[in-house]
């Protein structure tokens, strides 16, 4: 009975406390309570809830409340939520002064501020009328809106203004990214709702791989740096690239004024100075280059300066002007001390199913000379692509190509100041145009067009060769049978060339090829059959009269082979011995003084003379051996060689000779290649004549490495019916170390005694910056062109570009 009167006393104590408190600024919820000093002191425990009357909301294990200093204990397990400043902390032990309206936190804490900044921190204070949160000892804070992290010595921080203010910061965007942009500040002071900040002596690291390139460590450091509005600033700064270590990077940009402009996307240096190795090489009064996340963007380019015995020294300063995301333009004007004047553009316009370049040179002032007359020289290069985008195909497509100039040796003369683009020809005597349209589709593939060819170093009246039109056609038939496959191609052009010489074509084949059949002894076999029909005429023309003729072809071969192998230990050996029977009881076209080269790689191919509109005739026997020997734990240490032969019942003067596939008993066709040892490796190819007392071909290639030295000889020699070439190339390479290498290079015409050319080429690179001198002497003349001695310097800062300056003798 005491026990229950105790129990009751209790409860309506409770009662009368939590309605006395209710009505006063702080009122309890909690599951035990005790209450001392005349009610001055109230002790809660086994957790409970005290709320305030402007919007505080304490959760804990027990509590501690002095009624006339008006202060707040609690301890373990906390949790405070301020409804009216919108944040939550989490704590063990808190100390609240109700009248000064100040929340001290003691120890480890966290925060959820507006439901997207969380604080990790320690020893907070919490004034709460001025809406302000700070702390001696740190904080690690997350805007998990911006990704970016906050790790920041003794700060504070306004809770209406969300400003942030600190010392010794370091900042981490996209912090759950491989690789980010890294801030280190003195001290600073942060807008997190505009992302603004001002800040002194600043170290800014981006990531990584901003610039393309995962060993580069690009940053800048500043004296002071603020931002606003997307755009930031670094006083006195310094900017680079290159890959951290204890010594001077490789090259700087300092400024007196570094902006970078997120909404331009553009970096500015005020009073910029280049300093590689820290020795100042070049000052701009203004320099800027595009941001890291441009792809494209208007302004100058990097000059190029150059040097020319026929042209003399020059200069271009290239602008880039992009006008529209889908159109940009490129004007490269080139400046030269004989008073010739270059003006080259580019366009480039790319919509939804097409892209158009063009570029278009004029040269004025050009004196020849082989004329000693001024002239205007001229070049249009152009191309454009479109997808048809037809329904059902792999592809449909359309491409027009346009190759144009004025002057026969311009390309060869102006090469060095011509810019490189995928416009440029390749060929330098040749010049390609055309229309070329594309279907291919899961049944067939069809490709046809219209194709001019001009050739440079021909006469005017017969440097022309049209063909108008031509078409490719295959397909596949019968797939679904199991012995053979049938393919089916067709092609015809229509070809004007020297003025009025006119040749029309058409060529089908069906080419029926058995799968592989394993006899029981292992023979591999084939039996294939190709059949061949031309329709030709012509007109003015050598091979063809005005009269059309409709041929038929065909050819049986049955090949076969003997593969074996075996395996060792450490090698595989493979040998496998073929031969190829071929049947044409047809003729062929005359192809005696045409050039084929036949070797181990194309002897057994169908086609191995590569003539397309006849079959080589007769019956021929082709025998050959393959012989390989493979290292089993890696199979690019190999020796391998192989060897084959024609031999035919009678001999064939349709045949091109220097093949001498038109003979009786062909040359013996050989090739040797060895990649066993580490350190050398070299590969042989010979053609011998049939009585083994004459080399008529030999191709001759070895590189020889051994630490830091590689060199690589390539030599080829043709005798007798096979040609009269004579040439030996020399490649060697010395790496001093992993930074500094040395290239020589050369190439001797033997056959006229005559060295083509020399190169000797010094380079220096690491991560950032590419230096190189190169010195080039070539014996080549041709009309304008003569014969060059150059010596070149040339540097690239990497991500920036690269200035080069070449001196010709």
């Amino acid at each position: 009975m005491p026990n229950k009167i105790i129990i009751l006393l209790i409860l309506i104590s409770n009662l009368f406390i939590l309605n006395a408190f209710s009505n006063d600024q702080i009122s309890f919820d909690v599951s035990e309570i005790e209450i001392l000093d005349n009610g001055n002191k109230i002790i809660g425990k086994n957790r409970g809830t005290i709320t305030t009357n402007n919007g505080i909301t304490i959760e804990a294990d027990t509590f501690e409340f002095d009624k006339v200093k008006n202060i707040l204990k609690a301890q373990n397990n906390i949790i405070i939520e301020d409804t009216t400043n919108n944040y939550n902390f989490f704590a063990q032990d808190i100390l609240y002064i109700k009248n000064e309206e100040r929340i001290e936190i003691k120890g480890n804490a966290e925060a959820l501020i507006e439901t997207n900044y969380k604080f990790n921190t320690k020893d907070i204070i919490i004034l709460r009328n001025e809406m302000m949160i700070s702390s001696n000892v740190g904080a690690t804070i997350t805007d998990q809106l911006n990704q970016t992290r906050y790790e920041i010595g003794k700060f504070s921080y306004a809770l209406e203004k969300k400003i942030l203010k600190g010392e010794k910061i370091f900042i981490n965007t996209k912090y759950n990214e491989p690789f980010s942009d890294k801030y280190f500040f003195k001290n600073a002071v942060f807008n997190l709702k505009t992302q603004n900040y001002i800040a002194q002596d600043i170290n800014i690291n981006f990531k990584k791989d901003m610039f393309g390139n995962e060993n580069n460590d690009p940053r800048f450091k500043g004296l002071s740096s603020s931002s606003k509005n997307g755009v930031t600033t670094i006083n006195k700064g310094v900017f680079t690239t290159c890959k951290k270590n204890d010594e001077c990077p490789p090259w700087t940009i300092q400024a007196d004024k570094i902006t970078y402009d997120e909404n331009k996307k553009q970096i500015e240096y005020d009073n910029a100075l280049v300093k590689i190795y820290d020795f100042p090489v070049l000052y701009f009064p203004k320099f800027f280059h595009p941001g890291p996340s441009v792809q494209r963007q208007s302004g100058f380019l990097v000059p190029h300066i150059n040097n020319s015995n026929v042209l003399g020294s020059s200069l271009q300063i290239p602008y880039f002007y992009a006008p529209f995301s889908d159109k940009d333009f490129t004007f490269k004007p080139t400046i030269f001390d004989e008073n010739i004047f270059m003006f080259q553009s580019e366009y480039r316009q790319q919509n939804k199913n097409s892209f158009l370049i063009t570029d278009f040179n004029i040269v004025d002032n050009y004196k020849s000379k082989k004329t000693n007359k001024e002239n205007t020289l001229t070049h249009l290069f152009s191309k454009y692509e479109l997808d048809l985008d037809f329904k059902d195909y792999i592809e449909s497509s359309v491409n027009i190509s346009l190759q144009k100039v004025n002057n026969d040796t311009y390309l060869k003369v102006f090469d060095n100041n011509i810019v490189n683009t995928d416009l440029k020809p390749d060929n330098f005597d040749t010049l390609t145009s055309g229309i070329d349209f594309n279907l291919e589709n899961e049944k067939f593939v069809l490709n046809a067009g219209f194709t001019s060819y001009e050739n440079l170093s021909e006469l005017n009246s017969d440097r022309y060769q049209y063909v108008l039109p031509y078409y490719d056609f295959s397909k596949t038939l019968f797939n679904n049978n199991n012995f053979a496959s049938f393919n089916f191609l067709s092609q015809g052009d229509n070809i004007l060339k020297d003025t009025n010489s006119l040749r029309s074509r058409m060529i089908n084949n069906l080419n029926i090829q058995s799968y592989d059949y394993f006899s029981k002894n292992g023979f591999k076999n084939n039996l294939n059959y190709y059949v061949k029909n031309t329709i030709s005429a012509g007109k003015n023309n050598a091979e063809y009269d005005s009269s059309p003729h409709l041929k038929f072809m065909n050819i049986f071969e049955a090949v076969s082979s003997f593969p074996l192998i075996n395996k060792g230990e450490n090698y595989n050996d493979y040998l496998n011995p073929k031969l190829s029977l071929r049947i044409n009881p047809s003729d062929m076209k005359g192809y005696k003084n045409e050039s084929r080269q036949i070797n181990t790689k194309n002897i057994f191919n169908i086609n191995r003379l590569g003539l397309i509109d006849t079959l080589e005739s007769g019956q021929s026997l082709t025998l050959g051996v393959d012989y390989k020997k493979e290292k089993i734990s890696d199979i690019n240490k190999y020796f391998e060689f192989n060897l084959g032969k024609v031999i035919r019942t009678k001999s064939n003067n349709n045949i091109p000779s220097n093949s001498t596939l038109d003979k009786k008993n062909s040359n013996y066709f050989g090739k040797l290649t060895n990649n066993i040892n580490k350190n050398i490796n070299f590969s042989y190819e010979f053609s011998v004549n049939h009585n083994l007392d004459e080399i008529q071909y030999n191709s001759f290639g070895t590189t020889f490495s051994k630490n830091n030295f590689v060199t690589t000889f390539n030599y080829v020699e043709e005798n007798g019916v096979i040609g009269s070439t004579n040439i030996l190339e020399n490649a060697t390479t010395f790496n001093f170390d992993e930074q500094n290498f040395i290239t020589f290079r050369t190439r001797e015409n033997r056959k006229i005694d005559l060295t083509e050319y020399y190169d000797l080429i010094y380079e220096y690179r690491n991560d950032c910056l590419t230096a190189g001198i190169k010195y080039n002497k070539t014996y080549y003349k041709d009309r304008d062109l003569e014969p060059t001695e150059d010596f070149m310097f040339s540097i690239k800062l990497v991500p920036l570009s690269g200035i080069e300056q070449k001196f010709a003798n």
